[in-house]
């Protein structure tokens, strides 16, 4: 394992697969679509070998000896520029606590959303092609190092999502795609500005003793990496640190989506087809916590102790409004995506936390809402599929007609309640745990429990519309799961209640991380008390 490039194998193994497809006569479209399962299946198995050979005592965060599975190359070297001087950047890979628990569930959400696809009809090869395309974004982003690196799979992401909406989407495609697409443009120029500057603020020693400007994110976080004169060096009297810090987390928090930049999610999900919209629930929001977390936090940590009380407000507004949305909506596939807006706040309360709790219950709460609502969103497609309608009123007494199904939608839906027993109450509780300790987010922690009861609100209605009561006549023929059904959706039905009894399992995988960010945030003000920060 330590010789073997195991973070390339797993983000690059779906280019090849797109090669080889589109090297496939479009008609052999069960080849094109067994050769993408083949794909994520070995994706799947190699990031279970990545979690079983992980070391759980390295924290990574700000030191790269601390990081595991380090690939490390010069990729770009260009010398004699005029004014630019030398431009070096590396290809820098590694993953530590906040990113092994991302690349797993990247890894089971691409395999549970190729199952998903197998009913796709239109343009099999075009598909296909651009599923693994945007699958390989999606790795790159949590395994990358170097913020050009990251950037540009930040950026790999946006076309194959732009296309897969916009062709294979509903009614409203081509409107859903192009805000989704203006939406996260718009984001990433604010990263991109950000990038720029933070390059031409940050110096990396080379092994003959010269410094070079570098895009390398752990230098990025050490401010005896920047230089005097750099506009976003913490030393530079006229620095612009806390406009860069809220251009970049408003970059990320397109992302997420925090309100009031969310309004392009309901759409997004509503046409998108139901495994971009598990791909899009369970991976892509993701990014933008992920990207905070592993940038904006530990390279500018005095405006995050600045701001933190921002961030646990923006995080009650993202619980409540969009627990409030989800319970006036009656497109079944629409309350689902509110719900992700609701979820994603708690991730932010906890965030803005600061702690060790906060962060715990905020990573945890990302992968759990991964797997949770691909499920829930699975389910939407299951119904939709079988009835072509998503309005929840047009439903009523599905259980009496397909039992096993409603059984597994019923554990999505508790889960996503947050009952105990179940990963979602572990990851929320923890969350809470860590807000309400910090005695200046303690009220903004209190306010946001009323998420509980909204979305228990919300949750149990729908349910109780779609799958309780009579049958309606013209639904008395509607066919259960099929196997290929239960292949997707008992992978995630047992993750669901391991985490729930058993998370440990996971925050033993994070702790290292969770404690090494814990205690470079909280020193940051010994870090910073050159420049008077504090």
């Amino acid at each position: 394992m330590e010789n073997f490039p195991i973070l390339s194998f797993i983000t690059f193994l779906p280019i090849l697969g797109m090669i080889l497809i589109l090297f496939v006569p479009k008609k052999q479209e069960i080849l094109i679509k067994w050769l993408t399962l083949l794909v994520t299946g070995v994706q799947l198995v190699t990031a279970g070998f990545i979690w079983r050979y992980y070391n759980y005592a390295l924290g990574g965060i700000n030191n790269l000896n601390t990081f595991q599975f380090i690939e490390r190359f010069r990729w770009i070297d260009i010398s004699g520029l005029t004014w630019l001087g030398n431009v070096k950047v590396d290809y820098l890979l590694g993953i530590d606590g906040l990113s092994a628990p991302m690349v797993f569930l990247t890894a089971l959400i691409t395999f549970i959303a190729t199952l998903s696809s197998w009913n796709i009809s239109k343009s099999i090869k075009g598909y296909f092609a651009l599923f693994l395309l945007l699958d390989t974004g999606m790795f790159g982003v949590f395994v990358s190092l170097d913020f050009f690196l990251f950037y540009i799979f930040w950026e790999l992401m946006l076309l194959p999502m732009y296309f897969l909406i916009g062709i294979w989407g509903g009614v409203r495609r081509e409107y859903a795609a192009i805000k989704f697409f203006i939406y996260t443009l718009f984001g990433s120029v604010f990263m991109l500005l950000v990038m720029i500057g933070l390059y031409f603020s940050t110096t990396e020693t080379l092994a003959n003793g010269s410094k070079i400007f570098t895009f390398n994110i752990i230098a990025m976080m050490d401010p005896k990496n920047f230089t005097a004169t750099g506009i976003l060096s913490p030393f530079n009297p006229n620095n612009l640190r806390l406009v860069a810090f809220i251009a970049l987390f408003v970059g990320f928090a397109i992302k997420i989506p925090m309100f009031p930049f969310h309004t392009w999610l309901p759409d997004a999900h509503v046409e998108a087809p139901t495994a971009i919209s598990v791909i899009l629930a369970g991976v892509l929001l993701k990014m933008g916590t992920y990207g905070i977390l592993r940038i904006s936090y530990p390279v500018f940590p005095e405006i995050t102790h600045q701001l933190a009380w921002y961030i646990a407000l923006f995080g009650m507004i993202n619980i409540i409004y969009g627990a409030l949305c989800a319970m006036a909506q009656k497109d079944y596939k629409k309350i689902i995506a509110y719900s992700s807006v609701s979820h994603m706040g708690y991730v932010l309360l906890g965030m803005s936390a600061l702690n060790s709790a906060g962060f715990s219950g905020a990573i945890l709460q990302m992968f759990n809402h991964g797997t949770i609502t691909a499920m829930l969103f699975l389910g939407v497609g299951v119904i939709y599929d079988r009835a072509h309608t998503r309005g929840v009123d047009d439903f009523g007494g599905i259980a009496n007609q397909m039992p096993i199904y409603t059984g597994f939608t019923t554990l999505a839906f508790f889960a996503a309640i947050g009952l105990p027993g179940l990963s979602g109450f572990v990851s929320e509780s923890f969350v809470f745990l860590g807000s309400f300790s910090v005695p200046s987010i303690r009220v903004i922690s209190i306010v946001s429990t009323l998420g509980i009861l909204l979305g228990a609100g919300y949750m149990l209605w729908t349910f109780q519309r779609i799958y309780l009561g009579e049958l309606k006549e013209k639904w008395n023929k509607l066919p259960d799961l099929s196997f290929r059904e239960y292949a997707m959706l008992v992978p995630l039905a047992l993750v669901i209640v391991a985490l729930g009894i058993y998370p440990s399992a996971m925050l033993n995988l994070m702790n290292s991380s969770v404690n090494a960010l814990t205690d470079f945030m909280n020193n940051a003000q010994k870090l910073y008390s050159l420049v008077g920060k504090y």
